[in-house]
């Protein structure tokens, strides 16, 4: 489902978080501890910690985007006395001509990222082999992006659209429980009116009857012709 590899690449020493769609997955890929991968022997262990998902409203939206994160690479580690000029000039001298760069971070971390697209697909791979390198006093980690660079406007937009999405959902949502209940409440009323409808023909019945029962009626009959027979 999804992988990371993490570690400088010149390294022997590199790790991975692997996510697998189904558990057995998952278990089969414990017992591949002790075999070898490109002449180095394996270690799998089961992760403390699962892979972080990408926000999907920040995924390409179009093949220009999909094209585009080809040539774009993710920054990790990066020395927060660092400003952008000096990662640009770093990948820039390293790597090749940069199209885009976007420095992100705050005073809650300790480090801070950075989105980085090149001009060319072959830059962003050379930048790949740039983990591990020193940039500043940290060593810095680079992976590909999963998403393209956007500017300020566009992940307004995006957020706007977000916004709106979930308040349409809200809607929707509100209006069908609003539909179940006026569909109780009537099953409710309707439910109600036939037993009152029953209720009613039963007392009318009653009534129309209750001068005196057939059964009542045929006794007395029977009486007043004995009494009539007798001597």
């Amino acid at each position: 489902m999804d992988c990371r590899i993490c570690g400088d690449p010149n390294s022997a020493m590199r790790f991975a978080f692997i996510e697998f769609l189904e558990i057995p997955g998952a278990q089969q890929a414990l017992h591949k501890t002790g075999q070898k991968l490109n002449g180095s022997q394996l270690r799998v262990l089961p992760s403390k910690t699962a892979i972080v998902p990408v926000n999907k409203e920040l995924m390409p939206r179009s093949h220009e985007e999909l094209e585009r994160c080809s040539r774009t690479v993710y920054v990790a580690n990066i020395d927060k006395a660092l400003e952008k000029e000096d990662v640009r000039g770093f990948f820039e001298e390293l790597c090749g001509p940069i199209g885009k760069i976007r420095l992100l971070g705050d005073l809650a971390h300790s480090t801070r990222i950075a989105f980085i697209e090149f001009i060319q697909a072959e830059s962003a791979m050379a930048a790949l082999n740039c983990s591990g390198a020193l940039l500043g006093s940290l060593p810095l980690r680079v992976s590909p992006s999963k998403t393209p660079v956007r500017g300020d406007k566009e992940d307004r937009d995006a957020l706007r659209q977000q916004q709106r999405r979930r308040q349409r959902q809200r809607q929707q949502q509100e209006g069908l429980e609003q539909q179940q209940q006026v569909t109780t409440a009537e099953g409710e009323h309707g439910a109600g009116g036939s037993d009152n409808g029953l209720n009613h023909s039963t007392a009318a019945a009653a009534a129309a009857g209750s001068p005196t029962p057939p059964a009542a009626v045929a006794a007395e009959a029977v009486d007043y012709t004995e009494a009539a027979a007798a001597p």
